[in-house]
């Protein structure tokens, strides 16, 4: 959790800066230094008992929504809307170094809340999050930005972790989904068996896949395969790497699929 504290510290700061710079000549925001320690951790409660948010229509915060910003020479562009927004990746999440302090969007962050934080969904933005290991899922408010480590796709909630199963072992492969009021969410079934992957590609022609496989082998991946689906009736050939094991190893394999210059490598399943 180090890298997510340090990170973290200069959230609230960096997203102010944001606002104010982003309308001058496209010129991106400047890191700042970090701010005062947060005030002490209350009383933990039962996670069981804190209620998940209900998806409601709220106008975009004034404070966390700026075009775009910058953090540690990388920048990231807010999305306009959340509609249609979903992704399987790493989650990771963040507690008592935290409770108290402002979020990206000036509100208080409750670590004991159903809360979550993100690079580019709109503040606020509902989600569905779902671990794809064990199943469990929770409905989430976004309101605050990060993680800043690219492996990484959403920050939670100490609750929202622990509801997930998470805790211990910091990290889960997570599949994030934006909700809508009144949209009944759609929970995606897998199971403890379940293999994932890191995928390199995907194409219509077959030889274009077996073609990619040959040149990850001879770079030295060994466990590249080809996996044929069908999309609105046509096949589609998916060049993925893996079986992936464990967070730590799928790290290993983005970074190596990145290093070659597949910048959209990202996590799939069977």
């Amino acid at each position: 959790m180090s890298w997510v504290r340090r990170l973290r510290r200069l959230q609230p700061l960096l997203l102010v800066a944001a606002l104010a710079i982003a309308g001058c000549a496209g010129t991106p925001p400047v890191i700042p230094g970090p701010k005062q320690p947060p005030e002490p951790v209350p009383t933990p409660v039962d996670p069981g008992a804190v209620l998940e948010p209900v998806p409601r229509a709220e106008p975009r915060s004034r404070k966390g929504n700026p075009p775009f910003y910058e953090v540690f020479g990388k920048r990231y562009f807010v999305l306009p809307d959340a509609k249609g927004y979903a992704e399987r990746g790493v989650a990771s999440w963040y507690g008592p170094g935290f409770h108290a302090a402002s979020t990206a969007n000036g509100e208080r962050y409750d670590m004991y809340a159903m809360t979550a934080a993100h690079k580019t969904l709109p503040l606020p933005t509902y989600v569905l999050v779902t671990n794809l290991r064990n199943g469990r899922s929770v409905t989430l408010r976004v309101n605050d930005r990060g993680p800043f480590k690219d492996t990484r796709i959403i920050d939670l909630s100490y609750t929202a972790a622990m509801k997930l199963d998470m805790i211990r072992d910091g990290t889960a492969f997570v599949e994030v989904r934006a909700l809508t009021p009144g949209q009944t969410p759609i929970v995606p079934t897998p199971n403890a068996g379940q293999a994932l992957f890191v995928q390199a590609g995907a194409f219509s022609a077959e030889a274009n896949a077996s073609r990619l496989v040959a040149q990850l082998r001879a770079k030295g991946i060994s466990n590249a395969l080809v996996r044929q689906d069908l999309v609105n009736g046509q096949p589609m050939f998916r060049v993925r790497v893996g079986p992936i094991p464990n967070v730590n190893e799928f790290d290993r394999a983005l970074a190596r699929l990145k290093s070659l210059g597949f910048a959209d490598a990202r996590l799939a399943s069977e």
